[in-house]
C-alpha cells in the first residue's frame, strides 16, 4: 500500500497490549501496514504468534509475548524482553482491558482488584516504565484505550467505569511529567462490533444510544490510533480523543 506521510510509521517499534485481537487487533495491523515493527501482548501466546506471522507476513518484525497485563510482574518481563529485542520502543498502547456487568452490590473483592489491575493497575506500571526509559532516551507516544464509560458512567459497571477515569486522570499526569519528549494521549471509544458484540442483543448490534445511531467497526478506531501514534499529531498530549459516535 502507498503510505501517507502523515501516518508513515518506519522504523518504528510498537508495543500493544491486547493485541491479539478486537481493536488491538486492527491497531497492530495498521501500524505493521505503515511501517512499523510490533510487538504483540497478551494472555494467549498462541493467537499473538498467530498475528505475529501476519505482521512477519508484510516483511515487518514481530514479537509475540505471553502477558497478564494486570500483573507488575508480567509487565516488568515484557519490558525488559521488549527492549532486549528491539533496543526501544517508541510507541506504547495500553489497550488490554474488561468490563463485566456484574450488579454492584454483586461484586466481590477479587473481581474489583481483578478489573482495577486490568484496567488500571497494569496500565500505570507499564506506561511509567516505558515512558521513564522514553525519556532517557530519544522519546516516544503513549496511547491509553479508556471507554466512553468513564465519561458516561452506566449501572452495573461501576469498577470499569471508575478504572477508566483513573486511566483518563493518568494520561494527563504522565504526560505532564515525562513531556516534552514523551507524549501521552488516550482513546476513549464507544460500543465496537469486536467479539465481545457476540453476546450483545441484536438491536444493540445495530442501533446505539449515540448520535451516529449505531456501534462502531472495528476498523474505524484506526485513524484515531494513526493519528496519535504518528508525528501528525506532534502538538497532541494530554488529550482525550473520543471515538464513540458522538455518545452522550
Amino acid at each position: 500500500m502507498t503510505i501517507d506521510p502523515l501516518f508513515d510509521l518506519t522504523g518504528k517499534i510498537a508495543l500493544i497490549t491486547g493485541g491479539s485481537r478486537g481493536l488491538g487487533l486492527r491497531m497492530v495491523k495498521a501500524f505493521a501496514e505503515r511501517g512499523a515493527d510490533v510487538i504483540i501482548a497478551s494472555r494467549k501466546l498462541d493467537a499473538c504468534e498467530a498475528v505475529a506471522e501476519e505482521v512477519r507476513a508484510l516483511g515487518r518484525r514481530a514479537l509475540a509475548v505471553s502477558v497478564h497485563a494486570g500483573r507488575w510482574d508480567d509487565l516488568d518481563r515484557l519490558v525488559e524482553v521488549a527492549y532486549a529485542e528491539f533496543g526501544r520502543v517508541d510507541i506504547l498502547v495500553n489497550n488490554a482491558g474488561m468490563s463485566p456487568r456484574v450488579p454492584s452490590h454483586e461484586v466481590t473483592e477479587s473481581l474489583f482488584d481483578s478489573v482495577m489491575n486490568l484496567n488500571f493497575k497494569g496500565p500505570f506500571r507499564l506506561a511509567s516504565q516505558v515512558a521513564k526509559r522514553m525519556h532517557d532516551g530519544d522519546g516516544g507516544v503513549i496511547i491509553n484505550i479508556s471507554s466512553s464509560g468513564a465519561l458516561v458512567p452506566l449501572p452495573q459497571v461501576i469498577t470499569y467505569g471508575g478504572a477508566k477515569a483513573a486511566l483518563n486522570a493518568m494520561t494527563v499526569s504522565l504526560a505532564h511529567e515525562y513531556g516534552p519528549k514523551v507524549r501521552v494521549n488516550t482513546i476513549s471509544p464507544g460500543p465496537f462490533l469486536t467479539d465481545i458484540a457476540k453476546a450483545w442483543t441484536e438491536e444493540a448490534r445495530q442501533t446505539s444510544d449515540n448520535a451516529l445511531g449505531r456501534p462502531g467497526r472495528p476498523e474505524e478506531i484506526v485513524t484515531a490510533a494513526l493519528y496519535l501514534a504518528s508525528p501528525a499529531s506532534s502538538f497532541t498530549t494530554a488529550s482525550l480523543v473520543r471515538v464513540d459516535g458522538g455518545q452522550h
